[in-house]
C-alpha cells in the first residue's frame, strides 16, 4: 500500500526530490511512480529520480540529481559545494561529490572525490549534504586550484561570518599540506 506521507517526509528532506527506490521504500511500485509522472503528480527529473510537483524546481536540481543517484552516503564537495556556498563566481562543468571508496560506479557529468569524510565535516545547506566551509576551503587547496581563488574565497567566507580566522587555523592544523599553507599565509595577510 502507498505511503503518500512517508514518501512526502523522504522527499521534504531532500528539496522535494526522491528516487524511484526510495519510493518502492515508501509502498510505491515502478507501474505506480509511472502513473503519477504521467498524470502530473510527480516530475521525473533524471532517470530514478522524481520531484513531488508540489514543490518548487530548485535551482541546485543537478545537485539533487547527482547526489540521489550517487547514493545516501555522497556529499556535495569542492567546486561544487564552492559553488553551492556562492563563494566562487566559477561554475563548475561537472558536480563534485565525495563519495564512500566502495562507490566506484562512474556517472556522465559528475566528478566523484573518495578521499574520507567525518561527520563533522558535513551540514546541509539548501537541503543538500555538503561538505562544511573549511572542509571545502581544503578540498578544493588540494585540488589545485590557485592560490589565489583559494584566499579569494576563504576571505567571501570570513566576510560573510561563515567561518572566523580560528577556523581556518584549526583547518589548516587539521588538513596540513597545500591546504594548511595557504590558509596559513591568508592569516599571516590578515593580522595587522
Amino acid at each position: 500500500m502507498p505511503d503518500h506521507r512517508e514518501l512526502y517526509v523522504i522527499a521534504e528532506s531532500q528539496g522535494g526530490y526522491f528516487t524511484a527506490a526510495q519510493a518502492r521504500e515508501a509502498g510505491f511500485s515502478g507501474e505506480l511512480v509511472s502513473y503519477h509522472a504521467r498524470v502530473g503528480r510527480f516530475d521525473r527529473v533524471a532517470h530514478g529520480v522524481f520531484r513531488l510537483r508540489q514543490f518548487p524546481g530548485s535551482p541546485n536540481e543537478d545537485l539533487f540529481t547527482a547526489q540521489l543517484r550517487a547514493g545516501p552516503e555522497s556529499v556535495v564537495s569542492h567546486d561544487s559545494a564552492l559553488a553551492l556556498y556562492e563563494l566562487s563566481d566559477v561554475l563548475p562543468a561537472e558536480v563534485h561529490l565525495t563519495v564512500p571508496r566502495s562507490a566506484s560506479r562512474r556517472r556522465p557529468g559528475i566528478r566523484q572525490h573518495t578521499r574520507r569524510i567525518a561527520p563533522g565535516e558535513v551540514t546541509v545547506w539548501e537541503g543538500l549534504r555538503v561538505t562544511t566551509v573549511p572542509r571545502t576551503l581544503a578540498d578544493i587547496a588540494r585540488s589545485g586550484i590557485s592560490d589565489d581563488r583559494v584566499r579569494q574565497a576563504a576571505q567571501e567566507a570570513v566576510d560573510r561570518g561563515m567561518i572566523g580566522f580560528e577556523d581556518l587555523e584549526v583547518a589548516a592544523t587539521r588538513y596540513g599540506g597545500r591546504a594548511a599553507r595557504i590558509f596559513r599565509s591568508y592569516l599571516r595577510q590578515q593580522s595587522p
